[in-house]
C-alpha cells in the first residue's frame, strides 16, 4: 500500500486497450456493506472485473480505512487516504441510514435492483437489522448474499468477534510465524484480512456461475478463520502424516533453510544503493552442483578475500551446514561490496538461485519485468491526485480486469445511484435527505 503515494506514472499503452477491452462481470450490481479490509478485498476483485460496486456507508459509523495511512495532508479528511485509496478503487459510493425507516425502504429496492450482497459485520447483525437472507430471498429470490465473519453463523463461537490479527492466531498462522525460543510473532500485517477477501470473491463468482446454470440464488456462510487455516497446510500435513507438532524455525539473522537442510540458504547484504544501506539479497543453492557454480561465480570476480572458497570445511552440503555461520560472513564479505540488482543477474545467469529483496520503491521505480509487463497503473483522485496503483491479476485474455477509477469520495454518488438504480427525482432525493435517510 505504501507505494500509492509514490511517482505517479503516466498512463500505457496495456491501459488504454484494458479500458476498451470486454468486462466478465459487467451489468452485475454488489451492493456493498463492507468495511475495513476482507470485505472491500473481496468487492476490489468484482470492481476490477467490471461488477457494479455500489459501496454503502453512513457518517456516524464511518470505514476506520477513510482514516487510514498513508495519506495526503496534514490530516484525514475521509477522502485523502492512500490505504482506503488502495482497497476500493473501481468502486461507487453512498450514504444511506439503513436504520431509518425510509433508508430501510430505499435499502429494500436497491436488493430488488441488485445481484449480490456482501458484508463483513459480526455474525448476526444483518439479520438484526431485519435483512437476514430470508427477507432477503423476498426481497429478490435469486439474491446472492455473502457473509464474512470471524467464525461463521454456525457453531458455538459464531458469537465471538474477531479482527484480522486475532483470526490469524486462531487460523494456527500466528503461532507458525517467529523466531525459536521466543514468543509467536504473527505476520504484523492482516494477511489474514486479505485470504478472506479472496475466498470470498471466489464465492461469489462460484455462486453467481451456478445461479446461470440453475437460476438459484444463495446464501455464502464464509468463516475467516477457515479461510486463514489453509494457510498452515504444511504444518497440518506434517501432523497428520508424521505426528509431529510444527516448530518455529531459524535463528537471528538468518534465513536458513531446514527442510531439506542446504547451505548457503540466507539473505545478505549487498552495496548502499541511493543513499540507502539497508540492500540485501536472497542466495540459496540447493545442491552441490549449484554450489560448485556458486564457486565458480566468486573465482570469477577475482577477489583475493574469496580465498576460503577452497576450504574443505566448504566442500559439501553436510559441512557447509556445520560451518553456516562462517559461511554467511564470508559469502557477505563478497556481496557487500556490489549492487544488488547486478548480482542477481549474475547469479541467476550461472543457474543460482538468488534475487533482491525488493522494497515498494524498488518495485514501482526498478522491478524491469513489472515495468515490462506494465503492471501499475495511474487514474486520477480529487483529492490524491494521479494515483499509481497495482495492476489486475490474474491476466485474462480476452476479458481482462481494468483500473479504470480511483476510490470514491464519501458519499460522492449518492445522487446519482438513486437516479440511475430506483429512478428517483432531485426533489425525491433532497426529500429523503431532509429527513436524514442519506447521512
Amino acid at each position: 500500500m505504501l507505494t500509492l503515494l509514490l511517482r505517479a506514472k503516466v498512463p500505457n499503452d496495456r491501459y488504454n486497450r484494458l479500458m476498451l477491452a470486454p468486462l466478465p462481470l459487467d451489468g452485475i450490481r454488489i451492493l456493498d456493506l463492507t468495511w475495513i479490509i476482507a470485505g472491500p478485498v473481496c468487492t476490489r476483485i468484482l470492481g476490477d472485473f467490471g461488477a457494479d460496486v455500489i459501496k454503502i456507508e453512513h457518517e456516524q459509523a464511518v470505514d476506520p480505512i477513510r482514516m487510514g495511512r498513508p495519506i495526503i495532508g496534514d490530516g484525514p479528511t475521509l477522502n485523502n487516504s492512500g490505504f482506503f485509496n488502495y482497497i476500493n478503487r473501481n468502486k461507487r459510493s453512498i450514504l444511506l441510514n439503513i436504520r431509518h425507516p425510509e433508508g430501510s425502504e430505499v435499502f429494500s429496492q436497491l436488493v430488488t435492483e441488485s445481484d449480490v450482497i456482501i458484508e463483513n459485520f459480526s455474525s448476526g447483525v444483518l439479520e438484526s437489522w431485519g435483512f437476514g437472507y430470508d427477507h432477503l430471498k423476498e426481497l429478490r429470490k435469486d439474491i446472492i448474499y455473502c457473509s464474512v465473519s470471524g467464525f461463521g453463523h454456525s457453531g458455538p463461537d459464531n458469537h465471538y468477534t474477531t479482527w484480522g490479527p486475532t483470526a490469524q492466531a486462531l487460523s494456527g498462522q500466528t503461532i507458525m510465524s517467529g523466531l525459536p525460543d521466543a514468543p509467536p510473532a504473527g505476520w504484523g500485517f492482516s494477511f489474514m484480512d486479505h485470504t478472506a477477501g479472496y475466498s470470498a470473491a471466489i464465492a461469489i463468482l462460484m455462486a453467481l456461475y451456478h445461479r446461470d446454470i440453475a437460476g438459484d440464488g444463495q446464501y455464502i456462510d464464509l468463516s475467516q478463520v477457515e479461510a486463514g487455516s489453509v494457510l498452515t497446510g504444511s504444518a497440518v500435513l506434517d501432523y497428520t502424516v508424521n505426528n509431529r507438532a510444527w516448530k518455529r524455525v531459524g535463528f537471528p539473522p538468518g534465513n536458513h533453510a531446514w527442510e531439506p537442510q542446504v547451505a548457503p540458504h540466507n539473505t545478505y547484504r549487498t552495496l548502499e544503493r541511493n543513499g540507502d544501506d539497508d540492500q540485501w539479497i536472497a542466495i540459496a543453492c540447493l545442491s552441490d552442483a549449484e554450489w560448485e557454480s556458486f564457486v565458480r561465480v566468486l573465482k570469477l570476480s577475482d577477489d583475493l578475500s574469496n580465498e576460503w572458497i577452497n576450504d574443505s570445511a566448504f566442500s559439501t552440503n553436510e559441512s557447509r551446514l556445520r560451518h553456516q555461520e562462517s559461511l554467511d560472513r564470508n559469502i557477505e564479505k563478497w556481496t557487500r561490496a556490489r549492487d544488488g540488482y547486478e548480482l542477481m543477474a549474475l547469479l541467476q545467469s550461472a543457474g543460482i538461485k538468488a534475487a533482491v529483496c525488493q522494497k515498494p520503491g524498488d518495485r514501482v521505480e526498478t522491478d524491469p519485468q513489472l515495468d515490462f509487463r506494465e503492471w501499475w497503473q495511474t487514474v486520477y483522485h480529487p483529492e490524491l491526485g494521479q494515483s499509481t496503483y497495482d495492476g489486475v491479476a490474474p491476466l485474462l485474455q480476452l476479458t481482462p480486469g481494468s483500473v479504470r477509477k480511483a476510490s470514491p469520495m464519501f458519499g460522492e454518488h449518492t445522487d446519482e445511484v438513486m437516479q440511475e438504480v430506483l429512478g428517483l427525482s432531485s426533489h425525491q432525493i433532497a426529500d429523503l435527505r431532509a429527513k436524514g435517510v442519506f447521512m
